[in-house]
């Protein structure tokens, strides 16, 4: 399944490369490990192969889903009902899921928020993170620089759709 070169995504931590697959002995049991380089926080995992579903360990999304995901980014409604603590909680499963349509939810979410009212510092740090986190999918899925990627996300989140173009060659200004 896992091959040296492969790009997936680690949820809570972002776009990884694989650099090694190799087996060790654990316990008297033959595991598969693959050691893994966190792009954008300079950082190499360790993880058994067997644990990658537990883990929600998943390929890179295809470009088309990712093209979907920013031009969908604002759709659907925020739930302005749930208490601070229930929402970071919230937030933080939607994060561990690794499902890129969850994290941009939290990214949506906490930026509609943070327009109303200022945000906390932990909703602060959290939104942060979630763009981190998935600024390290874009760069691995369009192939461009972490300033590109974060530029793409920042003209998605501050401007109107319209005037964005999603495409690989497209210059990001």
């Amino acid at each position: 399944m896992f091959q040296v070169g492969d790009k997936i995504f680690y949820p809570t931590q972002g776009g990884c490369v694989i650099q090694a697959v190799e087996e060790k002995v654990v316990h008297g049991e033959t595991l598969r490990y693959c050691t893994v380089n966190i792009l954008h926080r300079k950082m190499t995992v360790r993880f058994p192969t067997s644990n990658s579903d537990r883990l929600g360990i998943r390929p890179i999304v295809d470009p088309k889903e990712l093209d979907n995901v920013l031009n969908t980014f604002y759709d659907g409604e925020s739930d302005t009902t749930v208490r601070d603590n229930r929402r970071i909680q919230r937030n933080i499963s939607k994060i561990k899921s690794g499902d890129i349509y969850e994290g941009a939810e939290v990214i949506r979410d906490l930026v509609r928020s943070n327009n109303k009212k200022k945000l906390g510092l932990t909703e602060k740090n959290m939104m942060e993170n979630a763009l981190e986190i998935l600024i390290s999918e874009v760069v691995l899925v369009k192939g461009i620089t972490k300033q590109q990627a974060s530029t793409l996300l920042d003209q998605v989140i501050n401007m109107p759709l319209s005037n964005i173009s999603l495409a690989n060659d497209a210059p990001l200004v």
